[in-house]
């Protein structure tokens, strides 16, 4: 698992990004729960899940032994219910990542309730975070504090980015990182670290976040077996 610059000071350490500056890492869009979620609407999928998330977490961690952890929203998967087992494992998490680093969360449009259970952990919840030039958000709307205004560079979460490549008759999904402009300023979106999420084919689907415009502008990094720049999404496009 070896960082890949994305440009000064930004590189990708497996689906995060980790601000070298800062010595943080990011983290997208975990959707704790999804399993359960699938169980109920008939999908069986056996939940081992949360123990792969852990693990492949830890890997990340070693690689960039971060001075602090933020979780940029949606944290868990179902807007209004919890059960006790997605209860219970969003406490490991926040237990778990908090032994590594300093730990902060952003709201996701997911994450209501996990309010009460970072609240019990002592970990801090806000609607976005400024490091340095960096303006932190979930991404499902549209900022508008003098903050945001003034950041030279936006990282959120939100979309799910993916990529769907053809070769032959054969169609493969990857997860991507999407690299590009809003207005001026630079925007950097992560792909969802969840095992379950495959992600949302940029190349076909219509985004959600108002803070996306002109896809096809965006240069996109594939996280596969090692990180790979494939240039702009634009390139790709059926």
């Amino acid at each position: 698992m070896k960082p890949y610059k994305v440009n000064e000071g930004i590189e990708i350490i497996d689906l995060t990004l980790y601000l070298k500056k800062h010595k943080t890492i990011i983290i997208g869009d975990l959707h704790i729960g999804m399993e359960e979620a699938l169980n109920t609407k008939g999908v069986l999928i056996p939940r081992f899940q949360f123990k792969e998330l852990l693990d492949r977490l830890d890997k990340i961690l070693k690689v960039a032994k971060p001075k602090k952890i933020i979780l940029i929203g949606d944290v868990k998967h179902e807007f209004g219910v919890i059960t006790e087992t997605e209860w219970r494992n969003i406490v490991r998490l926040i237990d778990f990542l908090k032994e590594k680093a300093e730990l902060q969360i952003i709201k996701g449009n997911h994450d209501a309730i996990v309010l009460p259970i970072a609240k019990k952990r002592g970990i801090p919840v806000s609607d976005h975070i400024v490091l340095g030039d960096f303006y932190l958000c979930h991404g499902h709307k549209l900022p508008t504090d003098k903050a945001f205004k003034e950041a030279k560079t936006v990282i959120m979460g939100h979309e799910h980015p993916a990529i769907g490549l053809q070769d032959g008759p054969r169609r493969e999904t990857y997860k991507c990182f999407l690299v590009g402009k809003y207005k001026h300023k630079n925007l950097i979106v992560l792909p969802s670290l969840s095992t379950l999420s495959e992600g949302t084919d940029v190349t076909k689907e219509q985004f959600l976040s108002p803070l996306i415009k002109n896809i096809g502008d965006f240069k996109f990094y594939i996280v596969a077996d090692k990180v790979y720049e494939f240039g702009k999404v634009k390139d790709v496009m059926e």
